[in-house]
């Protein structure tokens, strides 16, 4: 049987009156902000800093609001690995602008025509329903 090595991820949902802030790098598939945690680095605080390093969002609130998992992938590397994201609810100040390895900033709503990734299609379909039973 092949190892499945799991990488924990911080992923952050900031819900705007425009949508749901979506960044991608030059392929234009846009992806949750968010990233690996770093050694003890809680996945909240990950979420966060990935927030901050890719679009220069001040983040100044952060809410745990469900986890998920990923599907299996092969890795560039060799071997497979899966994502076990920790989605955190953000609320962030200041002007989301492409930073790093982000070259495009947009914002998802249903219906949109932003391509997002599957994990991002369902991670925002998650959310959504979250959000409905919060009401």
């Amino acid at each position: 049987m092949t190892r499945v090595r799991r990488r924990r991820r911080g992923t952050a949902v900031v819900d705007t009156k425009k949508g749901i802030l979506v960044a991608s790098g030059r392929r234009k598939i846009f992806l949750l902000p968010g990233g690996g945690a770093h050694g003890s680095e809680t996945r909240t605080k990950a979420a966060m800093r990935e927030l901050r390093e890719e679009t220069g969002l001040k983040p100044y609130y952060g809410k745990y609001i469900f986890r998920h998992r990923g599907k299996v992938h092969k890795s560039h590397r060799g071997g497979y690995f899966r994502d076990h994201h920790t989605v955190i609810l953000v609320k962030a100040k200041g002007k989301a602008r492409p930073r790093h390895e982000v070259k495009h900033i947009a914002y998802y709503k249903q219906g949109s025509n932003v391509k997002i990734s599957g994990v991002t299609r369902e991670i925002i379909n998650k959310y959504y329903l979250w959000k409905k039973r919060k009401k």
